[in-house]
């Protein structure tokens, strides 16, 4: 069974630093810890940000050119008309893909980081192309496994439906099951550079600050990386972002036809409607909150790791003495 070596004085931070004598964790352990900080990086980084979330759907699907005088007068509207807890509207089903999302994201990057040999500052500084290559494996198979949750989460944010199952029931009855997949192709285009770009960043400047200052980061420094490695990987893949909410969210025609039917029909209609600039509608906000809930995530995620294995430690060390 895989192991991750950890210092002994703390267990903080893996295989990135720590004094030369370790003990080792099995890799059920290792697993576990990740799975559970994972999920928990990821509903409280969702959570903070579900308003901005919401509001950036909106513009990104409709013709409505995006101004912050727009999003003023949408969230000022929602809150008048159906009260705050409208801009958490889809929130749950934003849970029920994040929580998973997440846990399977940040556990795969550290077995694709393992399985490709750049799981140390050492070998990743060696081998760059093959660490962002870990990152964007590590979205695709996130991706792929909650896909019909990011779709459902999608509908209940710009459509009222009163519960997860029924915007799953609805479209199944109506649509199709494979319309719960509609998008996906474009998912998959943008998380490769969006999940590959973000990780390395933030892996990178993490490798940089510990070459620089001799300590890894923590605290408001990783929220501060999380935030740049954020902002970069969400501006590169934004195009593709507006293609899957657009195919996502429009509903069948009497014809059985879609409005969006495929990646580059979507790209050729917004082009020639809209203008290149509909393909980075909604990405100033998403400079605001992509940042808040990258920065939070990794920091939340590293922060829950390290404290999940020092516990670990602790009740190894103890079991060992007993």
């Amino acid at each position: 069974m895989a192991v991750e070596r950890l210092p002994e004085n703390g267990g903080r931070h893996g295989s990135e630093g720590g004094s030369e004598t370790r003990r080792q964790l099995s890799g059920g352990t290792v697993v576990v810890t990740s799975l559970v900080a994972g999920a928990a990086a990821g509903a409280v980084a969702k959570t903070t940000i579900a308003p901005l979330d919401r509001t950036k759907i909106n513009f990104q699907i409709s013709n409505t050119p995006y101004t912050w005088r727009g999003v003023f007068i949408f969230v000022q509207r929602s809150v008048r008309t159906e009260g705050w807890t409208a801009l958490w509207r889809g929130n749950s089903a934003t849970m029920a893909r994040i929580v998973p999302y997440a846990a399977i994201q940040f556990t795969a990057h550290e077995q694709w980081k393992r399985l490709l040999r750049v799981d140390t500052p050492q070998t990743a500084q060696e081998a760059p192309l093959r660490h962002l290559v870990a990152g964007s494996l590590a979205g695709v198979t996130s991706q792929s496994a909650t896909y019909p949750l990011d779709l459902a989460r999608a509908r209940m944010a710009v459509a009222d439906y009163r519960s997860l199952r029924a915007v799953f029931k609805r479209i199944i009855r109506e649509e199709g099951a494979f319309t719960l997949y509609r998008g996906y192709g474009a998912t998959v285009l943008g998380v490769v550079p969006y999940a590959g770009v973000s990780f390395f960043t933030y892996d990178s400047l993490k490798h940089w600050y510990l070459d620089y200052t001799g300590a890894l980061p923590n605290g408001m420094t990783n929220v501060v990386f999380g935030g740049i490695a954020g902002a970069l990987g969400q501006t590169s893949s934004y195009p593709l972002d507006i293609v899957r909410r657009r195919m996502q969210t429009a509903r069948r025609c009497p014809d059985g036809s879609y409005p969006y039917p495929g990646i580059l029909p979507t790209l050729a209609t917004i082009y020639h409607t809209e203008g290149w600039r509909a393909f980075f509608k909604g990405l100033s906000m998403n400079w605001v909150k992509g940042p808040i809930a990258v920065g939070i995530s990794f920091a939340t995620y590293d922060h829950i790791k390290s404290l999940l294995r020092d516990v670990a430690l602790t009740f190894a060390t103890v079991g060992e003495k007993l």
